[in-house]
């Protein structure tokens, strides 16, 4: 059997590279370079923002503006909005990306998987019949099939037309 390497450059700049000082998603808050942030909508209290290291094509957060990483920290409007937009997330990814099926949750705390604990952010993944294969198992490798430009020109329309409707 051929051996055949499989590519992930994206995933080296993440492991070897230099972690952020101070809070990424307060950064991005308040910057506003929208396209280089991967950041696909901003409402009142809460943001979309796509996953730089995806699990799966299409991998969204949601993050309250407000920095905690407690949930019952979370104000009541901002955990509203922070549902409202894990719904047009949902709607969205399913109208461009036709995903089988979605993940969404929180992960609170460091030993439940939140590499960024610091501040509460929802999770939400597309997820297709198959995309869980032998390769997150063997190799801790997870295989995301679009570009991040791909997929960011894809949903960047759908969230824009969210206000108009």
């Amino acid at each position: 059997m051929t051996e055949r390497p499989l590519w992930a450059p994206w995933r080296i700049s993440y492991i070897l590279g230099e972690k952020e000082e101070g809070c990424l998603f307060c950064r991005v808050a308040e910057e506003r370079d929208d396209v280089r942030n991967l950041v696909l909508y901003r409402g009142k209290l809460a943001y979309v923002i796509m996953n730089l290291y995806p699990y799966n094509s299409g991998h969204l957060m949601v993050a309250p503006y407000q920095h905690i990483s407690e949930l019952e920290e979370l104000s009541d409007a901002a955990s509203t909005e922070v549902m409202a937009l894990t719904r047009k997330c949902v709607v969205v990814l399913k109208k461009t990306l036709a995903p089988h099926a979605l993940n969404a949750g929180l992960n609170l705390g460091e030993i439940a998987g939140s590499s960024i604990k610091e501040h509460l952010h929802m999770h939400i993944v597309p997820r297709w019949q198959g995309d869980n294969n032998f390769m997150p198992v063997i190799a801790d490798i997870h295989v995301v099939p679009q570009a991040l430009a791909e997929t960011f020109a894809l949903l960047a329309p759908e969230f824009a037309a969210l206000d108009h409707d």
